[in-house]
This record gives C-alpha cells, structure tokens and sequence, in this order.
C-alpha cells in the first residue's frame, strides 16, 4: 500500500504542478507588458491558479495520505488582508502543512527564496511568474570584503514588498533562516530547546517596508511528534500525526521602525522576537508533552 501510495500520490502531484504552471507562467509573461492595470489583473490570476493548485495538492492528501492534523488556536482570519506568516521550520514538509492550515483563510502565501531555487524545473518559473521574493543574502563576511552589499537585503525587500502592495497577501518568513537540526542547534548553542535562533532581519525588513499595510502576525509552531520527517516520508503516509498552534498576534510599535539605522529599536525589535521564540519553545515542550501522553494512553 506505502508504494501505491508514493506513485500515485506522486504523479498526482506532478500532473497537478503542470496543468497548473502553464497558465501561471503564462501570466507571468503577460505581465512584462507595462500597464498597471492589466499586470494587477494577471497577477491576481497567476495567484487564483496558484491557490487551485495548493486545494487539488490538499484533496491530494485528504484522499491519499493518512496523516491527523491537531489543528488549534486558530481564529476568524480574514481573506481580504495583509498578514505576516512566521514558523519554524523543520523539513519541506512546513511548507505543505502550511498551505493545509491557512488556505482560503488568509490570502495566498508568499515565501522569501534563496536566488538558486529559481532554476528548480518548472517551480522556479512558477515562483518568479508568482512574483515571490529571490534573495541573495549577504553574510558579514561579504559585505566587511565589500561594504558596497550592505543594504542590498533591504532594498531587495522593500522593492519585493512594492509588488504587494496593491492586493492582499501573506508574506511567509522562516525565522530560523534554514531548517533545524541537532547539529546547527548544538553549533548555534541555541538557548532554546526545540528551536534554533531567531533572525531578526529578514523579518524587520518586511516589518520595516510593509508595517503599515500588515495588520496582523501569524505565528505557527509545527510539531512532528513521530520526528522531522521528508517530503517522501510523508507522501509514503509515514507521518501518523501533526501538531499545529497558531497564534494571531497584533502588530505594536515594537515592530516596526528602522532596523537598519536605529539601534535602539534593533534591540527592542530583537528582544520582543526572542520573547516570541522563548514562547514558541514552551508550546513545543507542551506538544510534545501532549503527543507523549496520548502514546501512552493508546498503549495502556
């Protein structure tokens, strides 16, 4: 049944990307014609394609995959707005859980890439016709050889962030900055439990181009309680259960300001992130607290 399952749900997936990236890159090509109004009106059907795609991989799921989501904590949302998404993250499959818990309840995500993930076949220019964000992140190191990168990131954002601001959308930040493993935790000497370090800026940028358009934050904490798991790992039907915890959190003063210029509030901005991260690690310990005792009560 597990490799029934794995080709099937496979090829589902497969013929679904590309039925739905043909009118998506489509789009994205009509819209290299500058006239506002007619690049407003593809590329809200670029995104209404996307969200089809995201509800037939959904249906995919529900259909084939056995996996229990323990879904809590989240509210009315409206679909009409502007949201910053923030998670952890722990393996591809976020992306998917994700996609399960807030599709059709918030507008359709939009994820900050890494530059090298547009040439990923078909996806890559399904991204770019989606207009998501490709970034080339400069490390200290680069921008100390060459002082000319610093600020790249944030003028990079901030004209990503232009092309949202004329329709809804949820802006997705992973705030680990990539996926947590034993290793990058025992490396980081992160205070956290379950969790690597925050970053502050990738975040802060956002805050910084859009904070007031954004009206709410979205924080979700993903639990695994058989394990992180892999993309196959889950399309083979290997993850029993997942834990969800979504919080809506308002957007105070203390998210928004100069992160770039203005130390005073980089170190409110990034006192208030840890005390975010320090929360997120206790809801972790309780999910995996709960996930252990209902082990053991199906066992006893």
């Amino acid at each position: 049944m597990s490799a029934f399952r794995v080709v099937f749900g496979l090829t589902l997936y497969v013929i679904n990307t590309i039925v739905w990236f043909i009118p998506i890159f489509i789009c994205g090509l009509l819209k290299i014609l500058p006239l506002q109004p007619w690049q407003k009106v593809m590329s809200r059907l670029a995104k209404w394609c996307a969200s089809m795609w995201v509800a037939c991989n959904n249906l995919n799921q529900a259909l084939l995959i056995p996996t229990h989501f323990n879904v809590n904590g989240v509210p009315e949302l409206k679909y009409k707005d502007w949201y910053l998404v923030i998670a952890n993250h722990q393996s591809w499959v976020d992306i998917l859980v994700l996609q399960r818990v807030l599709h059709r309840r918030i507008p359709f995500l939009n994820f900050f890439l890494k530059k090298e993930l547009i040439y990923v076949p078909v996806l890559g220019l399904a991204w770019w016709a989606l207009d998501f964000p490709f970034m080339a992140r400069s490390s200290k190191s680069q921008i100390k050889k060459n002082p000319k990168l610093k600020g790249k990131d944030l003028e990079t954002t901030r004209k990503a962030c232009e092309k949202f601001r004329t329709m809804p959308v949820s802006i997705v930040n992973f705030v680990e900055g990539t996926r947590y493993t034993n290793h990058k935790h025992q490396r980081q000497n992160s205070p956290f439990q379950h969790l690597l370090k925050p970053k502050a800026g990738g975040v802060a940028f956002v805050m910084q181009a859009m904070g007031e358009q954004i009206n709410k934050i979205v924080n979700v904490t993903i639990h695994y309680p058989a394990g992180r798991p892999s993309f196959m790992d889950f399309v083979a039907g290997r993850v029993p259960n997942i834990d969800v915890q979504v919080e809506v959190m308002p957007v105070s003063d203390n998210w928004c300001g100069d992160y770039a210029s203005d130390n005073e509030f980089r170190v409110r901005f990034q006192a208030e992130l840890n005390q975010v991260w320090h929360k997120k690690d206790q809801v972790m310990t309780q999910l995996l607290v709960q996930s252990k005792q209902s082990k053991q009560s199906k066992q006893s």
